[in-house]
């Protein structure tokens, strides 16, 4: 019996016209990989039960000490995470461990059972309702930014759903040390989490992977519709799309403090090289004053992420990504050579970017610390401004002063963002931190009506 779990080398004879001759061949199972992710599905299903048998409140226990565990930067989930996720994401360690240091602060496990519990209380308290938990939740991880990946398959399991994973390609170490740690902390809860890999175009596979009750998933807008499609109506499917964040900065405090503003600026930016949801596009300085203040803020914010590059190094880019970098700056320096009033600061090579512009017009941001900075004259041009990026916008880092006749926060609220924050903490949401509005518990269950209120 030929063994599945890898290929076989088997050596045949073929014989034709009385000649014989030796011929080597691989047989290839072209199910294996569906096969591996039905295994696990089954060894899902075995382990619900001792899942669902252990309750709410001890599982989310076993969760609160898995967080303290990647809290501990002297854990070997954090330090293998370290050795291991920069060679394969593509991000410097320096970057890595600021990222993880700043977002887990603040993610501790009481943080995790007070945000789940709240919440609960909030979707069933005085109801006669119930949560009730899909029989399995299947989770499609995004990017190569490990936070979503420690946390977006942990909330299935405080549901008491098992979660079968599949890792993003730029990613496939994280999701398997969280199940690993998991298992190190409760082998028992450990068996309810399955990590899983196959190719991108195994339609096999990912008909099984999207089989489950609930699909957790992030990615690009066309990854999503084209998961979208796959969908049974009968089946629950969140989905976490393309999103953007960009600051806003009022025109009087770039003035009087560009050099703090700019330093956690530069944080925003430089942590994950620009490439999360979280991760500012463009910088809009607002107010009487703005067309001034926009230089003074541009030149500050380019000596901090000069700065940034010693403490964070930057990791390596693709060939195209740095030719779209130099068509941006020779762009913006043609501009200010037919005499518009744009200012650009440049790195070594194209280790960053900040251009000052002379307007708030949206042009295209090549990421990997590129940023614009744009002078918008009022509160009242704000929303203009950004109409173009609002559908994608995910949180905006806002600077201004309290006071009597400012308006700024109150527009800046209505732009549709889901999160507000001062600067340097747009990479350290909270961990209840609504994602794209929706909260965090009610899309991955069902609420169920007791039966006292079924008539």
């Amino acid at each position: 019996m030929f063994d599945r779990g890898r290929r076989n080398a088997v050596d045949g004879s073929e014989l034709s016209g009385g000649d014989s001759r030796m011929t080597d061949f691989t047989i290839r199972w072209p199910d294996e990989s569906a096969e591996r992710v039905e295994s696990a599905k089954g060894r899902l299903d075995v382990a619900r039960g001792r899942l669902i048998a252990r309750g709410f409140d001890d599982v989310l226990g076993v969760l609160g000490q898995v967080f303290e565990l990647w809290r501990d930067p002297g854990s070997s989930w954090r330090r293998r995470l370290l050795d291991e996720h920069p060679d394969a994401s593509g991000f410097s360690r320096e970057n890595v461990e600021a990222g993880l240091g700043l977002a887990l602060e603040h993610w501790t496990g009481d943080a995790l059972r007070r945000a789940i519990e709240s919440e609960r209380r909030g979707l069933l308290a005085g109801t006669g309702r119930s949560l009730v938990p899909f029989a399995s939740t299947s989770v499609i991880l995004g990017g190569a930014i490990p936070m979503p990946s420690l946390l977006q398959p942990l909330i299935p399991l405080a549901l008491l759903s098992p979660v079968l994973v599949k890792p993003s390609s730029r990613d496939t170490l994280t999701s398997r040390l969280l199940a690993e740690s998991i298992a190190a902390v409760d082998p028992e809860i450990g068996r309810a989490i399955e990590v899983v890999t196959f190719p991108s175009d195994d339609i096999a596979s990912l008909d099984s992977f999207l089989a489950a009750e609930c699909v957790v998933a992030s990615g690009s807008d066309e990854t999503i519709g084209s998961l979208r499609g796959r969908m049974r109506q009968t089946q629950r499917f969140v989905a976490y799309g393309h999103r953007i964040s960009i600051a806003v900065v009022e025109a009087g405090m770039a003035m009087r403090e560009p050099d703090g503003l700019a330093r956690a600026l530069s944080l925003d930016i430089a942590l994950w090289d620009q490439l999360g949801c979280l991760s500012p596009v463009a910088v809009y300085v607002v107010g009487e004053g703005a067309s001034r203040a926009t230089p003074v803020l541009a030149a500050a914010l380019a000596s901090e992420l000069e700065l940034r590059s010693t403490e964070l190094p930057r990791g390596a880019i693709p060939t195209e990504v740095g030719v779209a970098i130099r068509i941006e700056r020779d762009s913006a320096a043609l501009r200010s050579a037919s005499g518009e009033a744009v200012q650009i600061h440049a790195g070594a090579g194209t280790s960053w970017t900040v251009i000052a512009e002379a307007d708030a017009l949206a042009r295209s941001c090549p990421l990997h610390r590129f940023i614009r900075v744009h002078p918008v004259p009022s509160a009242d041009s704000l929303e203009p401004a950004v109409k173009p990026l609002i559908r994608s916008l995910s949180s905006i880092a806002l600077a201004v002063e309290a006071g009597p006749g400012t308006d700024l926060k109150a527009r800046v609220s209505r732009l549709g963002a889901s999160r507000l924050c001062r600067p340097g903490r747009l990479q350290a949401p909270p961990i209840d931190w609504p994602h794209d509005g929706r909260p965090i518990l009610a899309p991955l269950a069902r609420i169920q009506m007791g039966t006292d209120e079924r008539r």
